[in-house]
C-alpha cells in the first residue's frame, strides 16, 4: 500500500479508537422512520404544493440548470426566488447559491480580506469557520453570545475594518445569539454584523421571517444575512441578502458563485412554493413551539438536561462519542432517526444527541418518539 494511503489507515484507526467513525446510510424512500434528525422543521418538503412546483419546473426546465449562473444557469425561477427572500427578508437584494455552505464561503471573503478584523463566535458553523479562515483577515474567536466580550475585541483594534460573524439559532444545541445586543455592540464600534440564519428562517419572526427580524435588525445597512434554503423550506441551496452593492460584489467577484453550477430550477421553484406556505405557516410554526415545550417536559422528567430551543433544535448530552453513536443506533433500530453530534461536529468537545422538531409528523408518532429517546438512552 502507498505510504499515503497507510497514513489514511491510521488516522481511521485512531478515529475508530476514539469513536468519531462516520457512516453513510442510504435510506429508501418511505421509510416510515420517525424523523428527528433532519431539518424539514415545517414538513414542507412533502407540502403538496411545493411538489408539484417542483415537477412544473423539472418539465419545463428539465434537470439541471446545465450551467453556472453567469453563463446559463440563471432562470425566471431564480429570480423570482430571490426577489420575494429580498422582500422576506427586508434586505434590498438577495443572492441564490447552490447551497448554505458556499454562501457562507462567499460572504464572509466579501465583507473581510486581508487587513480586516474578523470576530467569529466560538460555537459558529464550519462553513462560517472556514470562510474566515479563507478570508485573509485577523481572525479573533470571540466567547459563545458574549456583547461584552465582542465589545472588548473590537474596542482593543480601533480604526480596523471590522466583522462579526455568529449564527442566530447555533446548529448544534439551538440557543438563540442576542442579536440586538451584540448589533449594538457592532454598530457602536462601526462594524458589520454577519449573521448566519438558517435555523431561524421559517421558525422565528413575523411570517417566518428569521432571527434577523425577530431581533428588529431587518434591512439595516451594517447587517447581512445568510441562510439555507435546505431546513424550514425544505429544499436545497443557500443564499445572501443585504445591501444592493454587496449583491453586485459578489456576481462580480465571488468565486464560490461564480464558478459554481446553478441550483436546478426544479428545486428553486419548490423553494419558492415553501416559502410562500411558510409566509402563512403560523400554525406550523405553534405546533413546532408546542414540540419544543412537549420535549423538554418529556425528557427532563426522564432525568436528561436538555437544551430549551429557541426554534427547532435541542440537544440531549451524551456521556462520550461511543454512547452517543449506540444510543442513535438503538432509536433507529426501534423506528426513530436522531442526530449524533460528536467532536469536531461539537464546539465544547461533548457529544450528544441532537433533536431537530419538525411540525409535519403526526403527532402520536412525534410521542412515541421521545419515549423510544428515554427508553434507549445508555
Amino acid at each position: 500500500m502507498a505510504g499515503w494511503q497507510e497514513a489514511l489507515e491510521r488516522q481511521a484507526r485512531t478515529r475508530a479508537k476514539a469513536g468519531l467513525t462516520r457512516t453513510l446510510r442510504p435510506r429508501p424512500a418511505g421509510d416510515g422512520v420517525v424523523d428527528l434528525a433532519g431539518n424539514d422543521y415545517l414538513g414542507l418538503a412533502v407540502h403538496p404544493e411545493v411538489i408539484a412546483a417542483s415537477v412544473r419546473a423539472l418539465q419545463a426546465y428539465g434537470l439541471g440548470a446545465t450551467g453556472s449562473r453567469l453563463v446559463r444557469g440563471s432562470t425566471e425561477a431564480h429570480a423570482g426566488l430571490e426577489a420575494e427572500l429580498a422582500e422576506w427578508l427586508g434586505a434590498e437584494r438577495a443572492l441564490v447559491y447552490s447551497s448554505g455552505y458556499l454562501a457562507n464561503l462567499g460572504a464572509v471573503r466579501a465583507l473581510a480580506g486581508p487587513g480586516a478584523l474578523i470576530v467569529s463566535d466560538s460555537y459558529n458553523h464550519a462553513s462560517l469557520i472556514d470562510g474566515c479562515r479563507g478570508s485573509g483577515a485577523e481572525v479573533v474567536v470571540a466567547p459563545h453570545a458574549d456583547p461584552a466580550a465582542l465589545a472588548a475585541v473590537l474596542a482593543a483594534h480601533p480604526g480596523r475594518p471590522a466583522v462579526f460573524v455568529t449564527e442566530s439559532v447555533f446548529s448544534v444545541d439551538g440557543d438563540l445569539a442576542p442579536l440586538a445586543e451584540l448589533h449594538a455592540v457592532t454598530a457602536a464600534h462601526d462594524a458589520l454584523l454577519l449573521v448566519d440564519d438558517a435555523h431561524a428562517v421559517g421558525v422565528l419572526g413575523a411570517q417566518g421571517a428569521g432571527g434577523v427580524a425577530a431581533a428588529g435588525l431587518a434591512g439595516r445597512p451594517d447587517v447581512v444575512v445568510t441562510a439555507t434554503l435546505s431546513k424550514a423550506l425544505g429544499g436545497a441551496g443557500g443564499v445572501v441578502a443585504g445591501p444592493a452593492a454587496l449583491i453586485r460584489h459578489l456576481v462580480d467577484t465571488g468565486r464560490t458563485f461564480i464558478y459554481d453550477t446553478a441550483p436546478p430550477p426544479a428545486v428553486v421553484a419548490g423553494v419558492h412554493a415553501a416559502l410562500r406556505v411558510a409566509r402563512s405557516a403560523d400554525d406550523r410554526r405553534a405546533v413546532l413551539a408546542s414540540r419544543g415545550e412537549l420535549t423538554v417536559r418529556r425528557l427532563g422528567a426522564a432525568g436528561f438536561a436538555v437544551s430549551r430551543p429557541a426554534a427547532g433544535v435541542l440537544s440531549v448530552p451524551a456521556p462520550g462519542p461511543e454512547a452517543a453513536v449506540s444510543w442513535a443506533e438503538d432509536c433507529r433500530d426501534r423506528g426513530v432517526a436522531v442526530g449524533c453530534f460528536r467532536p469536531p461536529s461539537t464546539p465544547d468537545g461533548s457529544s450528544r444527541l441532537r433533536l431537530t422538531l419538525n411540525a409535519g409528523i403526526p403527532a402520536a408518532d412525534f410521542a412515541r418518539a421521545l419515549d423510544v429517546i428515554v427508553e434507549c438512552a445508555p
